[in-house]
């Protein structure tokens, strides 16, 4: 995986080149959380290693072929629908049809559908399942690009959620099960040396949704071979899950255009109020890694109930969640005028 890491890295740095000679750079906005002009589309270079990493692995029947055939299919495609909205924006109705193709696609070659069991309930209808796996996929898609908004949160979650996956894989003895997720954290980590705050490069939509997708395919995969891994999935992703579902429910709980771009998430806030990007990004990563992935675990183990999990993992974070006004840009704006502490 070092080669997918340093493909990765030399890939970044080529595209950092192209965009600065190009002129096609990121220009602070009101909504932005930097204030530099960057360069963009690095997203490019984590997608390209990663899928022929996968590929290579595929080939050598090293990597099971349902998911290499899953990932490289979706994949591409999320990734070029997010270069071309990057580059000139796509309407939103073609992103999602996009991104429900990419679902259906993820679904038809893993057919994760046996059941899903938790707070003592085993559901094992194809009409429940079917529409709650797209959701989640397409979910997973855009809440990581809603939270590619500071330097190194997007690469940083990968890295830590792609270990804990490798690590799902291993206690629960899946075959060949660690060599695609340790392929997805090196390359966001060939990714990060150049996103390390200061970033010098952004992902854009090509790479976070691309991760998106990613996490959510390496998730329901490893769901076809044990379905309390779903649980152990979501409580991964519980940082980025809980933050941009928190964010969204209040948002349209105001009424607001929860489709328009904003900064008011938390992990926004955070970076604001704590002066930097790179406490809020590595607070994340160490909260998947040690709060998160041992209950992660322990759901996998079967030690304890899914669901309950879940909801042991979740309430700290929403906790956090309110407590840096997720989706309370009044508050926000409030507290900053004031210079009054979160809460």
């Amino acid at each position: 995986m070092v080669s997918t890491g340093l493909v990765s890295w030399w890939a970044t740095g080529q595209v950092r080149r192209f965009a600065l000679e190009r002129n096609l750079l990121d220009v602070p906005n009101a909504r932005s959380s930097h204030s530099q002009p960057t360069p963009r589309g690095g997203g490019v270079a984590i997608v390209a290693s990663f899928l022929l990493t996968i590929a290579a692995l595929a080939w050598a029947d090293a990597v099971d072929r349902r998911l290499a055939a899953a990932l490289l299919g979706s994949g591409a495609l999320v990734a070029v629908v997010g270069f071309a909205d990057d580059r000139w924006g796509l309407p939103a109705r073609w992103r999602f049809a996009a991104h429900l193709l990419a679902a259906l696609w993820v679904l038809w070659w893993l057919k994760p559908f046996a059941s899903v069991s938790g707070y003592g309930l085993t559901v094992s209808s194809l009409w429940i399942l079917l529409p709650s796996f797209v959701v989640f996929i397409t979910w997973c898609i855009n809440l990581f690009n809603f939270m590619d908004g500071i330097d190194g949160i997007a690469s940083i979650e990968t890295i830590a959620v792609a270990l804990g996956g490798a690590l799902l894989a291993v206690v629960t003895a899946i075959p060949a099960g660690t060599a695609a997720p340790m392929a997805l954290a090196a390359a966001a980590a060939g990714f990060l040396v150049w996103n390390w705050p200061p970033a010098r490069i952004f992902m854009g939509d090509a790479g976070s949704g691309f991760l998106g997708l990613a996490v959510a395919t390496l998730a329901l995969w490893q769901t076809s071979y044990s379905a309390p891994l779903f649980w152990s999935w979501l409580i991964l992703i519980g940082c980025f899950m809980v933050d941009s579902t928190t964010t969204l429910l209040r948002r349209v709980r105001r009424g607001e255009r929860f489709h328009v771009a904003h900064r008011s998430h938390a992990y926004q806030f955070a970076s604001r109020r704590l002066a930097g990007h790179l406490p809020v990004s590595v607070a994340c990563g160490a909260i998947t890694l040690f709060w998160l992935l041992p209950i992660a675990l322990a759901v996998a183990l079967r030690w304890i109930d899914g669901g309950w999990g879940l909801l042991i993992a979740y309430l700290p974070l929403v906790g956090l969640a309110y407590r840096f006004c997720a989706g309370d840009s009044h508050t926000q704006h409030l507290r900053e005028a004031l210079h009054l502490p979160p809460h």
